[in-house]
């Protein structure tokens, strides 16, 4: 495999890099690379912005709105977004749901959906995990019951992130209780201003209000929101899956980071010396480090499958993707030491100018920490990944 650019490659690389330099809000960046809480608006303006320029799907076929980008292009935009520092374009809509869509949607579910999500029209959630049904997905229980031309929806879903500000869930339901569990799901599209969906926060360790639980109490679903066939939504469910995994593997936004751990830990001292030169901390930087060169040719070999949808070897990026990102974190922790104790919700919400402790860079990593505890979990726990490892690539 030639990892090496060609002249047509950074062109385009210095094409994306004049368009980020040009176009990326000074505010935004702002806050990406000090780890500060984005908003609703933050995330909507970096979109539409990205939509302008027609670049807000990589990934999509040039028939429903994507530039056509090959996947060495795709991996440069991604890479020079992440060192520019931009708002990331949430995947629950171009990333997740509309692959779903162009693949088992019928045309007009295409045609009025796909544009939507392009154009952030719509910010969509994700409704697959419940109470006792996380990485054991197939055990849901929120039911969809056919009535003449609609379903009608109850039950719950848990972890729910950025339900908040959705107009649309895309949900997974049990629309058969009398067969095998994986076959008795479908894939409904849902909107959030339905009459009987209840909204409620889940305030994370770090005290943001990034995810939720989302109840259904009899929800009216219009029949043709269905994706596909009724039953078949499992094979839908692990399609999408593949889509997020691949993603979560998160390269770019590793690579800045660990520029970034590498600046305050030269900015830090151990013994009268930056903690850089002490040779069993860079000894974990430089393991790292090598983890991620390694993870980051592993995911170029499978976007550069064009012609297959993600399979099962999207759990070996997500296991390692998401190790990579909470090792990161903890290194940055060990770099600040005491300094890591102060928390200062103020400064991270944008209410103030500065920490108050005077070290902006510190302020936010104990909470950027505890957040990432997350990774290993979402998006199916690597306990789980390794099973699908297992068995269908190793056919143990």
């Amino acid at each position: 495999m030639d990892l090496t650019y060609t002249a047509a490659d950074l062109a385009f690389r210095d094409m994306v890099r004049g368009f980020l330099d040009t176009n990326l809000p000074s505010d935004l960046q702002k806050k990406v690379r000090n780890h500060l809480r984005l908003s609703r608006s933050d995330y909507v303006r970096w979109h539409q912005i990205v939509a302008r320029q027609g670049w807000a799907a990589p990934g999509w076929p040039v028939e429903y709105g994507g530039p056509g980008w090959s996947a060495t292009q795709r991996h440069i935009w991604e890479e020079e977004c992440a060192r520019a520092g931009t708002p990331p374009i949430l995947p629950f809509g171009v990333n997740m749901v509309a692959p779903v869509i162009m693949a088992f949607g019928n045309d007009a579910q295409k045609a009025h959906y796909l544009p939507r999500i392009l154009n952030c029209d719509d910010w969509w959630c994700q409704g697959y995990s419940e109470p006792g049904s996380g990485s054991d997905l197939a055990s849901l229980k929120t039911t969809a019951e056919r009535v003449g031309d609609h379903y009608i929806v109850n039950g719950q879903k848990t972890w729910t992130t950025l339900a908040q500000h959705a107009d649309m869930i895309f949900c997974l339901v049990r629309t058969d209780t009398t067969v095998r569990k994986q076959e008795g799901i479908s894939f409904l599209l849902i909107d959030m201003k339905s009459p009987g969906i209840t909204v409620r926060p889940i305030i994370m360790l770090d005290e943001d209000h990034e995810v939720n639980e989302v109840f259904f109490d009899n929800v009216k679903v219009p029949v043709q929101n269905l994706i596909g066939q009724e039953n078949k939504g499992w094979t839908y469910a692990k399609y999408l899956l593949g889509h997020e995994r691949t993603g979560i593997a998160a390269v770019g936004r590793s690579k800045r980071e660990l520029l970034f751990l590498k600046k305050i830990a030269s900015e830090h001292y151990k013994h009268g010396k930056p903690l850089m030169q002490d040779p069993v901390y860079a000894t974990k930087v430089a393991n790292v480090e090598i983890e991620l060169m390694a993870l980051e040719t592993t995911v170029l070999r499978v976007l550069t499958r064009e012609s297959h949808a993600p399979g099962p070897e999207a759990s070996l990026l997500k296991i390692r993707g998401s190790e990579i990102q909470q090792q990161l974190t903890e290194l940055m922790v060990e770099a600040l030491g005491p300094d890591a104790l102060p928390f200062d919700t103020d400064y991270l919400e944008g209410k103030a100018d500065h920490a108050v402790t005077g070290d902006d860079a510190a302020a936010p990593l104990t909470g950027y920490y505890f957040n990432y505890r997350k990774t290993s979990i979402y998006g199916g726990s690597n306990e789980i990944q390794k099973n699908i490892i297992t068995q269908m690539i190793l056919g143990l």
